[in-house]
């Protein structure tokens, strides 16, 4: 008989009742160390009492009226993300998947609004993740994502990861709308995009003309260690897609904008019914408050730097369970010799939260407000895991 929930996920054998800062129980009362975030989710971690009073404060005044009126919360979110980065305008969506769409809309409305409609092709980097819409995974262009789903959406090629003589290239064809990327990769196993790299994409996309939209749904707010991840290269995108931390475990996302790239979405050029509303947009409020501050985001380097430096040494004394890791800020990959579901079973057994990726990865990304203590317990952990699977080779 077919489970009630559609089983296209091989969940994990734990059932989670609570969670407090950097840990979650199980309805047993287990206590895992949540190393994952909900894939890089929870940015203040589980229950974080700023987020909890935002919610409880605005769900006693407003939960919800369409977009069809001037939503208060929403206005106060766009125009604290306006203040903090290069856009001059958002538009609020429910998850990163919706921004993505949106920002494929927006990138080739822009061309045709410029008369020149023959510029609808979009590249993209191979090992991407967009989402799971069928926009986004023709743009990712993966077997894993689009096999059984065709035919795909045209419009869309990619090129080997972060190959800038191949980006060039189709640049140089005089059809691209745009280029898309991650500057972190997430599912594709944590590779980042060197900050050199990105400064040089957003030169060919000035030279060619095409937009330049980053996918920071996962490396951005405050992932890295900057507010959005594209500051390290000192660059702004045209186009960019958040979701994931900027709702700190409620549903939000966005796609931030200049007002150039944004100027032909006029009135029914995009809609959401839930989009912006006003419970998500109070608790994006209260992150961003947090986040944002430059203390903040200190401490998010100096922790990071704590979790590296562990993992350089976990490294080299794991006996050849790992390789190394990778990645930036609080978004760390560690490279397995194992296959990676065996990393993330036994450290399971040690009561200790990681996600798989891509490339033989499995990804470490913990909430943002996790303490010095956490870290050491969690790399002690990992050690202990490596010993497990030594042990079983």
């Amino acid at each position: 008989m077919i489970d009630p929930v559609m089983p296209t996920y091989a969940r994990a054998p734990l059932h989670f009742v609570r969670g407090e800062g950097s840990w979650l129980l199980t309805d047993d009362d287990r206590r895992f160390l949540d190393f994952g975030a909900g894939i890089g989710v929870v940015s203040l971690g589980h229950a974080d009492p700023r987020l909890v009073a935002a919610l409880e404060a605005q769900a006693r005044r407003l939960w919800h009226v369409s977009n069809l009126y001037h939503i208060g919360p929403q206005e106060a979110l766009a125009r604290r993300l306006v203040a903090e980065t290069f856009a001059d305008t958002v538009f609020f969506t429910n998850s990163g998947t919706e921004a993505a769409e949106l920002a494929i809309k927006m990138a080739r409305r822009f061309w045709h609004e410029e008369g020149a409609a023959e510029r609808h092709r979009i590249v993209t980097f191979e090992g991407a993740f967009h989402g799971r819409s069928m926009a986004a995974i023709s743009a990712a262009g993966s077997d894993k994502l689009t096999q059984g789903f065709a035919p795909l959406l045209p419009g869309f090629t990619q090129v080997p990861f972060a190959d800038l003589d191949a980006l060039s290239a189709e640049l140089g064809k005089g059809d691209v709308a745009a280029v898309m990327l991650e500057p972190v990769q997430g599912e594709g196993g944590i590779r980042p995009v060197a900050p050199g790299d990105l400064a040089r994409i957003r030169a060919l996309c000035n030279e060619s003309g095409a937009l330049l939209v980053l996918d920071e749904v996962q490396c951005g707010t405050g992932r890295t260690g900057r507010l959005y991840d594209h500051e390290w290269a000192g660059i702004t995108p045209d186009i960019m897609m958040v979701a994931k931390g900027i709702g700190g475990g409620f549903p939000l996302g966005a796609v931030l904008a200049t007002e150039r790239a944004a100027r032909p979405m006029v009135p029914g050029s995009h809609g959401s019914t839930y989009g912006g509303n006003p419970l998500a947009c109070a608790v994006g409020l209260a992150v961003i408050d947090a986040v944002a501050e430059p203390a903040f985001l200190e401490e998010v380097q100096a922790k990071a730097a704590r979790l590296q430096a562990g993992l350089d040494a976990l490294a080299t004394n794991s006996n050849g369970v790992f390789a190394g890791w990778r990645g930036r800020g609080l978004m760390l990959g560690l490279e397995c010799r194992v296959p990676n579901g065996e990393v993330v079973a036994a450290a399971r057994e040690e009561n200790l939260l990681l996600v798989p990726a891509g490339s033989n990865v499995v990804r470490l990304l913990p909430p943002l407000t996790i303490g010095e203590d956490e870290i050491d317990e969690g790399l002690a952990r990992l050690a202990r895991a490596a010993r497990r699977l030594e042990e079983k080779a």
